[in-house]
């Protein structure tokens, strides 16, 4: 298992729905860019998931990350609000202030829910879909992440080293196997000190199945192709629904299952879910030089 740990060039801050949202472009050096390619992230993570992805794509496209505000490098200003229907509103607010027509988007965990939420909702339309893992059905949520939803108070007021080791456990049990000392460090660090630790809590309290149910009943009306990716030993969200999900979209769409891999595929073996995007990604160009229209 690859889990050496990349990194992301520092961001762009843009403002979006007034929060400050940290923004990432990459593009190719020597060749002009075949499509546009936007990466969304989920919790409790951030753009960092996505970087080794990001930068192998980004040989042949221009590549889009942002961290979603109360995540990563984004605020975390507790007056901005971060649940999943203002951060769907976000999105295509996002898309529309870079200017994208049809992108590609890969998503994964809760920021599947962000990207199926902007398109059904907001109308954001996409050339494809590649949902990794992702927070759509229920039931979602642990008995873990429901308790501190409930209790959220109570935990941020934990004392930094008990909270310390509180986050890196969670975040190590989301693997398959062990990440290394690295990876676990850099996405942990965001929820670490006198703003980071509140706001650990806050996104959990903030994240609520009745954001994610008008998406599901709509889940027949997506309207681009979609491609879906799972980890067979998530321990998080069950891989029994990927089938779930390609039930309840149009068309059938393909899943991917990757063996011994936990919920964390972008972080766990990057190289695999790298050859994944780039197969999905140039048999979509090359369907109509563009991409797909579903």
């Amino acid at each position: 298992m690859n889990t050496r740990e990349s990194r992301l060039p520092d961001p762009v801050h843009i403002t979006v729905d007034g929060a400050s949202v940290a923004t990432y472009v990459l593009a190719p050096e020597r060749r002009a860019p075949l499509g546009d390619v936007v990466f969304c992230h989920g919790t409790p993570w951030s753009s960092q998931v996505w970087a080794e992805a990001a930068r192998h794509l980004s040989g042949s496209y221009r590549v889009f990350l942002w961290d979603m505000p109360g995540y990563g490098r984004s605020t975390k200003d507790p007056a901005v609000p971060i649940d999943l229907a203002i951060q769907m509103s976000r999105f295509a607010q996002l898309l529309a202030y870079w200017r994208l027509d049809r992108p590609y988007v890969v998503a994964h965990d809760i920021g599947g829910a962000v990207a199926l939420g902007s398109h059904l909702l907001h109308d954001s339309e996409y050339a494809g879909l590649f949902l990794w893992d992702v927070v759509t059905l229920d039931p979602w949520g642990s008995p873990f992440f429901r308790l501190v939803a409930d209790h959220a108070d109570v935990f941020a007021e934990l004392p930094a080293a008990l909270h310390t080791a509180l986050v890196k456990e969670y975040i190590a049990g989301a693997a398959r196997h062990q990440l290394t000392t690295g990876w676990v460090d850099a996405l942990s660090q965001p929820w670490l000190g006198a703003s980071g630790q509140p706001a650990f809590y806050r996104q959990i309290a903030a994240l609520r199945p009745e954001h994610t149910r008008p998406v599901v009943e709509r889940l027949q009306q997506v309207s681009c192709g979609v491609t879906i990716g799972w980890g067979e030993q998530d321990p998080w969200i069950p891989v029994d629904q990927a089938a779930q999900l390609q039930d309840r979209l149009p068309g059938t769409p393909p899943v991917i299952t990757l063996g011994e891999v936990g919920h964390l595929a972008p972080v766990e073996t990057p190289s695999r879910v790298s050859r994944a995007l780039s197969d999905w990604l140039a048999q979509s160009v090359t369907c109509d030089g563009k991409g797909m229209d579903g």
